[in-house]
């Protein structure tokens, strides 16, 4: 990963290129795998799917955000109450008993759950369980990882107020963090004290199951690079209201300083997703002083998320990346999105500000929707990779930018589609697509749309852009029905799980011969050395 896919201009700082080579690889989230227990997670089957992978010739996994989801947000993993915790529902129960922490007995040999979608309440019950057996056994302090867990501890320092928060918002359920006492929304000192001992027993729980999540993703990620597979992030630029982050680190967001509430939440206008825009709800950051300095706030937290993402993942994809330029601000109470306005982000002062970390940590700057000069301007003064999404190619256009033949750099990342797009069977199928934009398609891939998601892979693949992503649904050629979420919806969204009986050799090796036709492959690893 060091030789840059593309020039950049001359004033651009260093940045590490996403692969030394063109390459390819599959969007799936760890919860849509396989496996016994309702969600997919890091255990046999994770290292089953980096196997598929290497077998299929693709160098990269892209996954959506790891953090913990909530119910109250259709378990969301853009709506995390924590920008550094890991979802505990990702747990491995296999993981757990292989290091001690569960005995065989207290596995079910024969898992009763679903297996084609996730049942999020069903699965949370399951593993909490487990958790908590597990955490009666770290109780009993028999030495077991005590000093690994105490070096976990001393390592993370966000721990601290992520194991409280959660802690609270079970003693408060159903209110957010400025609808608890006063004393404790404003993190009064004498409150913090009083329930850290008061609460002790389930704050240590939460630091556990965060200290198990760390071991297991340790684990994952060594077994990734065994295969040679590059492992993709999803960091959204924005937190939940009702977060660790955003308690613990009023002074980083906009505010009302009597209610403790956003006084505008964050969003974007209407666009090809919906007419009315999308209000997502997210504080949004204060990032000025009075004087137009960076708030030394935000700046130091959004340090410590970067090198926290740097220590999980070898690339990262910067969500809604246009708003470190400009951001969509709706008025708290609007009756939708339509009624925001355009504010001036933080821009290149933001990416000095970090540029050491910038340097080691290669980026996909997704930016997609409302993009303008001087977003595509900032993008590229940081040399980023930015993103090219098929399904928005045909629209009649012939300079329409996703057309493959109009990729102006290779230092971009080419995608069929993404987590909130149909799949690509879905797409051609839906009677609001035009069908001036399918024709559009079979005349670009010279072909009668029998296979239409082997149209757009072959598209994609063949471009110039020097990674080629592509959603698992879309190599196995799967409809509407499996559509990972439908952005203004609450409906079946994050919980699509794909059933083991598709991923087979025959899958991987048509998709490796594609990778090879297209110079995708990785390079040949050269041979471990014979001892003696």
């Amino acid at each position: 990963m060091a030789t840059p896919l593309s020039p950049k201009p001359a004033d651009s700082p260093e940045r590490p290129a996403l692969t030394a080579r063109r390459a390819a690889g599959v969007l799936l989230h760890l919860s849509s795998l396989p496996g016994p227990w309702g969600i997919g997670d890091l255990g046999p089957e994770a290292e089953s799917f980096l196997s598929f992978l290497a077998a299929a010739g693709q160098s990269c996994w892209q996954f959506l955000p790891l953090g913990p989801t909530r119910p109250e947000h259709g378990h969301s993993p853009y709506m995390s109450p924590s920008a550094f915790a890991g979802n505990p529902l990702l747990l491995s129960p296999e993981l757990l008993l292989e290091a001690g922490w569960l005995e065989p007995g207290e596995l079910p040999t024969e898992p009763a759950f679903y297996q084609y979608l996730v049942r999020f309440p069903e699965v949370e019950r399951c593993k909490q369980g487990l958790l908590r057996r597990a955490f009666a056994r770290f109780q009993k302090k028999d030495g077991r990882d005590t000093d690994a867990f105490a070096a976990f501890c001393r390592q993370s320092p966000w721990l601290v107020d992520y194991a409280r928060f959660e802690s609270l918002s079970r003693r408060y359920p159903g209110k957010p963090w400025y609808a608890w006492p006063p004393e404790l929304a404003r993190r009064k000192p004498e409150a913090l004290a009083a329930i850290d001992r008061e609460l002790a027993e389930e704050i240590l729980y939460h630091r556990f199951v965060q200290f198990l999540f760390a071991e297991q993703w340790r684990r994952f990620r060594a077994r990734a690079a065994d295969k040679g597979i590059v492992l993709i992030g999803d960091l959204p630029i924005y937190v939940a209201c009702d977060s660790a982050d955003v308690w613990a680190h009023p002074q980083a967001f906009a505010l009302d300083p009597e209610t403790l509430r956003p006084a505008a939440v964050a969003g974007v206008p209407p666009d090809f997703f919906s007419p009315t825009g999308q209000a997502w709800g997210n504080p949004l950051y204060r990032w000025e002083e009075a004087d137009g300095r960076l708030n030394p706030a935000v700046m130091a937290w959004w340090q410590s998320r970067l090198q926290h993402t740097r220590k999980l993942v070898d690339i990262v994809r910067i969500d809604h990346f246009r708003g470190f330029e400009a951001y969509w601000e709706i008025p708290a109470g609007a009756e939708n999105a339509a009624a925001g306005a355009w504010r001036p982000g933080p821009g290149r002062r933001f990416f000095d500000a970090l540029a050491e970390i910038f340097r080691t940590l290669p980026v996909i700057a997704e930016d997609l929707g409302t993009i303008t000069p001087a977003v595509e301007r900032l993008r590229d003064e940081q040399g980023f990779a930015g993103m090219k999404v098929l399904q928005f190619a045909f629209d009649g256009r012939p300079d329409n930018p996703y057309l493959p033949w109009n990729f102006t750099t290779p230092n971009c990342v080419v995608y069929t589609g993404t987590h909130d797009n149909e799949t690509c069977v879905g797409w051609y199928l839906d009677p609001a697509v035009p069908e001036s934009a399918k024709a559009a398609l079979r005349c670009a891939a010279n072909s009668d749309g029998s296979a239409v998601h082997r149209d757009f892979i072959r598209l994609a693949y063949l471009s110039t852009a020097g990674l080629a992503i592509v959603p698992l649904q879309d190599i196995l050629g799967f409809g509407s029905d499996c559509r990972m979420n439908r952005p203004g919806s609450n409906e079946r969204n994050w919980a699509w799980r794909a059933a083991p009986r598709f991923l087979t050799p025959e899958v991987a090796a048509d998709l490796a011969e594609l990778t090879r036709f297209a110079n995708r492959r990785p390079a040949e690893r050269p041979a471990a050395a014979k001892e003696g």
